[in-house]
């Protein structure tokens, strides 16, 4: 049976407990042993069949306690209270890997490692990013926070610039490196750092993984 046909363009945020670099980037283990995440996705222009999906917000916050790939992790999906029922439905399908090749997407990765998935909080959910500037947030109205701002030189405290291309990744093709500061007030998974990893990137995803540009 064919898949349904759906592509997300627009924003990615995400932000992580390991130090800046964040090694699970490049197959290694996390800093501290253990993975908690908060990431945002912002939809410019989006579809999941006939549903529109332009405009939205959804993300998630996640832990493991060790290893993303040892499993084990839990998960609370986050969508737009804007969302149609429709659209509820369509992102939840995205998030948790179905209409999508095995290992093509971040989120179809991440489906296979979970233990527990909370029921999904329909809120206000809020994703920005500037990706020049390196900058970018989060914000769960009442429920979490995360912001994002320029790693820096600890000497110099002049901005640290660092851009990182995974030509075979399954969630960007190509990112900035950032830092993060996250605090949760009333969720389930609990979060809270300063000036650990984030990045920003282009969000641009069909069910067959991320769409590269090519050379022109």
């Amino acid at each position: 049976m064919a898949m349904i046909d759906w592509h997300l363009q627009g924003l990615n945020v995400t932000t992580c407990n390991c130090a800046w670099g964040c090694p699970c980037q490049f197959m290694s283990l996390p800093t501290p042993g253990n993975c908690r995440a908060m990431v945002g996705f912002r939809v410019i222009r989006g579809h999941f069949g006939p549903t529109s999906l332009d405009g939205l917000c959804f993300g998630g916050m996640f832990a493991w306690p060790g290893a993303i790939h040892e499993g084990h992790g839990e998960v609370l999906p986050i969508v737009d209270a804007r969302a149609t029922a429709a659209q509820r439905e369509s992102i939840l399908k995205i998030m948790t890997g179905q209409e999508t090749e095995p290992g093509a997407t971040i989120f179809n990765v991440f489906a296979s490692t979970y233990e527990k998935v909370h029921d999904p909080l329909f809120t206000s959910i809020k994703v920005d990013a500037d990706l020049g500037g390196r900058t970018g947030h989060i914000v769960v109205d009442g429920i979490a926070e995360a912001q994002v701002e320029p790693m820096r030189n600890p000497v110099t405290g002049d901005a640290f610039h660092a851009h990182v291309a995974l030509p075979t990744g399954f969630e960007y093709a190509a990112c900035e490196f950032a830092s993060s500061t996250v605090r949760t007030f009333n969720a389930p998974i609990h979060l809270a750092w300063q000036g650990n990893h984030a990045h920003v990137a282009e969000l641009d995803m069909t069910g067959q993984g991320v769409v590269r540009k090519r050379a022109a």
